[in-house]
Parts: C-alpha cells; structure tokens; sequence
C-alpha cells in the first residue's frame, strides 16, 4: 500500500485496473485506492507479470503488500499468493434500498474518505448502504446521504457539568491531533511578531479592481507571494530538520491552511494544499492557484499530489477577525505564518497620527534550525515586500 500523501496511514482498494496475471508496463495505472483525502489511481513501477494480493474493498496500512509484479511462471515455494477471496457479504450486495444486516459491535466497512466525510457531515454509516467493492461504503454513497439525520450523540448521564455527549473524532481530525501533539511534543518552538503596514497593498488590491479584476489577489495571496520570495533569499527557513541534520529545499513550496466548514458536532477539518513554486510564479498565478485549490479542498476532491511537498505553511484567520495567533509547526518545516486581520490603526508618519490598513503576523520557528536573528531577518524582509509590494507584481 502506497503512501499517497503525508498524513496517510492506511488505504482502501476500490478497483483494480489490471486482472491477476497481466503484463502491466512501467507507469501504466494497474488500481484506484481511496484514503482519507482523496481517490487516485496508482502506478506499477516496474515491468511484468501483476499478481494481486489484496482483494477490491480491503483496507490496509501503508507499507502492507497489495501485489506482487513478476515473471509468469512464479510457481517457486515464494510464489506470491493468490488474492483472498471476497468476504461473504461481498458476492451478494445488499439491496440499495436498505442498509446490509450487521452484528452487534461489527465495524461498519467504509472507507478513509468515506468516514472522513461522514464524520464532517454528520452522517451515520450505520445507515447506509455500501456500493464499493463487498459492499463497502464509500465516498460517492456518504455524499448521495448528505441530507440524511445527523449522527447522535453517545448521551451519558449527567454530571457537575451537565449532560455529556461523546463524538468520535474522523480519521482527518485524529490524524491532525496526532502530528500537532508531536510537533508540541518534539520540537523546539519561538515566535516572532511583527505589524505590517498594508496602506499600500490595499490600494494595490483597489487599483487592479478598478482595471477590472473581479478575482483580483487576495491579501493572503499577497503574503504567499512575499513568504516565497523570501523564503529564496533565506534558505534556512525553506528547509527541513530530519535526523540531526539540514536539509535545505531547492523549491519553494507553500502550503495554505484550508479549514474544511461543518455546522455538525464534530466539526470540520483543517488541511494544507501546496502551492508549488510560488517563488516562480506571478502574484495572478497565485491567486487563481490558492482559491482552486481551496475550493477543492472543500469539495472533497483535493488530490494527495496537491497536499505534499510543502516547505513553508501560511496559516490566515483574519477574515474572523482574529487579529494574531500563533499556529503550531507542520514538521518537518522549519517555520509557520501565522496571518491576523488586516484592519485600520493610527500610526506615526512624517510627524502626524494617521490610520493606515495593517496586519499583524505571527512567525513560529523550529529552534533546532532557525534562530532569533535568522528568523527576524526573514521576517522583516517579508514586511518590507508587502509594505513595497511593486516587487510582487515583478
């Protein structure tokens, strides 16, 4: 089972591509898997006989054997097994109209993405039937149910604290709870704080809507743009801490906090799309680049290419009204953004008390590879970008 993205720890076969024992060429697509972010087609990446393992509707961790790519006659005593034969339940699906029969404690078969969306949504699997492979349910039957009740909550009797409910965290939520423990847990964390004067990105924003960009650059894409150039002037922060060692990045990717919306108990999620290159890129690239790789995120159709890689993460919560916070280090990346309101306050300019547009910006840095002067420099050169943002544009 591959490792499709960062955060993936197990995946679901939802069709092979190719039969037990076909030829399959290097690159050529031979199954589908679904994990808890996405469904993509994997490729062999070797030439031979394909001899299957796992069945459609398995779910294994990653790293377990799925299949076996060979020579024809692999009839040694190492041979690789035949695939197992589907459960039960498989070789005759339960009826669309009602959910199949399970026994008292019985795991419901769903999956990653499948219960990742149920849980945003509020959706109880128990309900539902499964069109995948063996009956299993998948992300196409948890969107078909989006209207249906909410899940209820596990009621237990009342307390000092009134009554209390348990909801089950999804998959996505457990998995960010995990690394954000770790991240706390392992690495050395500081922060810097700096405002920056946004009078003059404002009015750049203002005059390319005037020229008639409805889409013009958001704020957020005007501080993407900035963290990347720097991020190419200053290395240390483009870079990783793995082993005792440094690993500096030859490209400047930044990842873009999305939180995924639930009105539902559970919530939603939070997840980090990568703008890929953005030192490279112009400021209109960007932008159109970050809004569909938002909307994708909250259409659950974002692809784990799209969600690795990242060198840097800008994380925004100003459009609440937030005015600074201080978000926690994706490890391995040496350093976070942290982006706050952009809001009118008086300032000091040429003797007089004026109100310019201004933003507060939290940086936290991994102690291990950055330092205070390191990280200050860095950061100062992003204020004097966006406060000078005709560089941007460049």
């Amino acid at each position: 089972m591959p490792r499709l993205s960062d955060t993936m720890e197990e995946g679901t076969i939802l069709r092979w591509l190719v039969t037990d024992g076909e030829q399959v060429r290097r690159g050529q697509e031979i199954v589908e898997i679904e994990t808890d972010k996405a469904t993509m087609t994997y490729e062999s990446d070797l030439d031979g006989v394909l001899h299957l393992i796992a069945a459609e509707g398995d779910t294994l961790p990653v790293g377990a054997v799925i299949a076996s790519v060979g020579s024809a006659d692999a009839s040694t005593p190492n041979a690789v097994p035949e695939a197992p034969a589907p459960a039960p339940e498989a070789a005759v699906p339960p009826p669309a109209t009602a959910p199949a029969p399970r026994k008292d404690g019985e795991r419901v078969k769903a999956s990653p993405l499948a219960r990742r969306i149920a849980s945003e949504q509020d959706i109880d699997l128990n309900a539902l039937s499964g069109t995948g492979p063996g009956g299993r349910i998948v992300k196409a039957d948890v969107e078909a149910a989006v209207e249906s009740e909410p899940t209820p909550a596990i009621g237990r009797p009342a307390t000092a604290r009134g009554e209390t409910t348990e909801i089950e965290l999804s998959r996505t939520q457990q998995t960010i709870a995990r690394r954000m423990a770790e991240s706390k847990a392992t690495i050395p964390h500081f922060s810097l704080q700096m405002e920056i004067d946004m009078e003059e990105c404002a009015t750049l924003r203002s005059e390319l809507k005037r020229l008639g960009q409805e889409d013009a650059p958001t704020y957020n894409d005007m501080v993407i743009k900035a963290c990347a150039l720097a991020l190419r002037e200053h290395p240390r922060a483009n870079s990783s801490y793995r082993d005792g060692r440094l690993q500096l990045h030859s490209r400047v990717n930044v990842g873009v906090a999305v939180a995924t919306d639930s009105d539902g108990p559970t919530g939603g999620a939070l997840i980090v799309p990568t703008v890929f290159d953005a030192d490279v890129k112009s400021l209109g690239e960007i932008a159109r680049e970050a809004r569909a790789l938002a909307a994708r995120v909250r259409e659950h159709s974002i692809t784990p290419p799209e969600l690795g890689g990242g060198t840097f993460t800008v994380s925004n919560l100003g459009m609440f009204g937030v005015t600074s916070f201080t978000a926690i280090i994706n490890p391995p990346q040496a350093a976070i953004l942290s982006v706050g309101a952009v809001q009118p306050r008086p300032i000091a300019r040429d003797d007089e008390i004026v109100a310019h547009q201004t933003m507060t910006v939290t940086l936290a840095c991994d102690h291990r590879i950055l330092y205070g002067a390191d990280a200050a420099r860095f950061l100062a050169r992003v204020r004097e970008l966006l406060e000078q943002p005709a560089a941007l544009t460049l």
